[in-house]
């Protein structure tokens, strides 16, 4: 854009005894002789394997089978170990240099196990990426219609998710209902942390890293409030960017398995640089939904080699990528979006 924009446990190892014993057992000691049915269950930690057994009713005390005459078998516990994913993703951020005076919020997930992790907080400036919202906005409003969307409606959508053209964010903008629009829309989504831009500045609408992995889970997920055609459609745009513009998250995918969006928005007050970036990365046939977003970068090209480190970290937390420090940025942007 935005020509319009004015803005940790411990795990229990196997035991080398071979078997815990939990018992539970009702006995009744007459002259030596133990009676009753006791049931006691053996785990093995190598296997974990249940083995039940019942002793005799007459089984005497000298018996081999365990018997727990009184009290409770002791049992030690089994922890299982605990993964804090933010703090895999902070320490992966330390290898990226983010210059002074700059924020930078980078949020991740794994749809098939539904682990996430975020660095960052604070709200930023969307620029070109709340196309994508725009457009999710426009999408459910003909699905409660009951309609497709219109030639004119298509043709605005194409020019402005793969070409980020603002004439046709404008237009759709429009024909939302501006930020009341796009608000309501977002309820629906799960977006609680988006606010839409004043006016016709929807490049000055504010969003978090998390939000926008909650829309893109709307997108590339299952359970959404769009529809399987309207999901179908918006993925196949964000597959299409213009060759210019394949930077950002892209640097953490497989060679061109991705799809994304990007916004960049040079201040006028400060000329300052909001750089952003949103998609799914495929790494190793498994795919990542990644939000990288950033603000007050002296330049272009320094916002874009950022948010794609920040890319690459966040996804090496669960692929097991290397997390590089931020370089040149990998492809030029145009000076507007």
């Amino acid at each position: 854009m935005e020509s319009s924009g004015a803005r940790r446990s411990r795990r229990a190892r196997p035991s080398r005894r071979g078997l815990l014993y939990g018992a539970l057992a009702a006995v009744t000691v007459l002259g030596g002789t133990a009676t009753g049915t006791v049931y006691v269950t053996a785990q093995a930690h190598s296997g974990g394997r249940a083995v039940s057994s019942a002793a005799s009713p007459t089984a005497s005390p000298s018996s081999s089978a365990p018997v727990a005459v009184s009290g409770e078998a002791s049992v030690e516990p089994v922890v299982q170990p605990t993964v804090d994913h933010d703090e895999l993703l902070a320490a992966a951020m330390e290898a990226v240099d983010v210059p002074d005076g700059v924020e930078v919020a980078v949020a991740v997930l794994d749809p098939e196990s539904g682990a996430s992790a975020s660095y960052g907080d604070g709200s930023f400036d969307t620029a070109s990426i709340v196309k994508v919202d725009i457009l999710a906005a426009l999408l459910l409003q003909a699905q409660d219609e009951g309609r497709r969307l219109t030639a004119a409606e298509q043709s605005y959508a194409t020019a402005m998710i793969e070409s980020s053209d603002n004439a046709s964010a404008s237009e759709l903008w429009r024909r939302i209902g501006k930020a009341a629009g796009l608000d309501a829309a977002n309820e629906r989504l799960g977006l609680t942390g988006t606010e839409g831009g004043d006016g016709m500045l929807w490049g000055l609408t504010q969003t978090t890293a998390t939000d926008q992995v909650t829309l893109l889970r709307q997108v590339f997920g299952e359970d959404s409030e769009l529809s399987d055609a309207s999901r179908a459609y918006l993925r196949g745009l964000m597959g299409q960017i213009a060759v210019g513009q394949r930077w950002g998250v892209s640097a953490a995918a497989d060679g061109s398995s991705w799809a994304l969006k990007n916004g960049w928005l040079p201040r006028t007050a400060t000329g300052l640089w909001d750089i952003n970036s949103v998609g799914r990365v495929t790494v190793d046939g498994h795919d990542y939904l990644v939000a990288a977003l950033s603000d007050g970068n002296a330049t272009q090209a320094q916002g874009i080699s950022l948010v794609e480190a920040a890319a690459v970290a966040a996804v090496s937390v669960f692929a097991g990528q290397d997390a590089p420090a931020s370089g040149a940025a990998s492809v030029p942007a145009t000076a507007s979006s």
